[in-house]
């Protein structure tokens, strides 16, 4: 919803969808249009933005008979694009990317980095896997919930690089706790 309310205040038409209609309600209630479905939803929209909590969520609102998939094949296909913005499996992303290709949409992996603080203001980093002429076009939609944007390589490599900056913010939370865990044992006041 976050990421949502950066492209309704950029002007840009926008349909949503969730199981729970209440948690849309802050964008219907600045003017988004509301889908009953995944299909109706990608049907209407040239961009189709999933950020959802796990591989096997995206894989159920992709694949079902009334999903993004279907929806995307029954409108023909072509000029439509799928952004997955989740934290997800890169081999999923790839698999499921396959499927929405065969129907002659394009596939972007944008996982976003930054936290829900930066998200709500449209200043997250988002991490883009496709093709460079997909990622070109999608840009502007990119650029209104995030400021810095990265183009990673194909279709996965920003869910693999995502995984990696977790890797990574992890190990340094881990260095600064013995750091801070090894200056209380020297005696430092650590409010200091």
């Amino acid at each position: 919803a976050k990421l949502a309310g950066s492209l309704l205040r950029n002007g840009f038409d926008l349909v949503v969808r969730d199981l729970d209609r209440g948690a849309a309600r802050a964008l219907l209630d600045g003017g988004a249009a509301w889908a009953d479905s995944p299909r109706a939803l990608a049907e209407q929209c040239d961009v189709v933005i999933t950020c959802l909590p796990s591989p096997t969520a995206c894989s159920q609102v992709l694949e079902a008979g009334d999903g993004v998939i279907a929806g995307f094949a029954s409108a023909g296909g072509e000029g439509k694009v799928w952004l997955e913005m989740s934290t997800t499996d890169e081999a999923e992303v790839r698999r499921m990317g396959a499927l929405v290709q065969a129907v002659g949409a394009e596939s972007v992996d944008c996982p976003v980095s930054g936290g829900c603080h930066r998200a709500a203001t449209g200043n997250i980093a988002i991490l883009a896997g496709c093709e460079r002429s997909t990622f070109e076009r999608v840009l502007p939609v990119l650029t209104a919930m995030g400021r810095r944007i990265l183009h990673t390589g194909p279709l996965g490599s920003a869910s693999v690089l995502k995984v990696v900056t977790n890797y990574l913010a992890t190990a340094n939370l881990v260095t600064l706790s013995e750091a801070l865990v090894t200056a209380a044992a020297a005696g430092m006041d650590l409010s200091t």
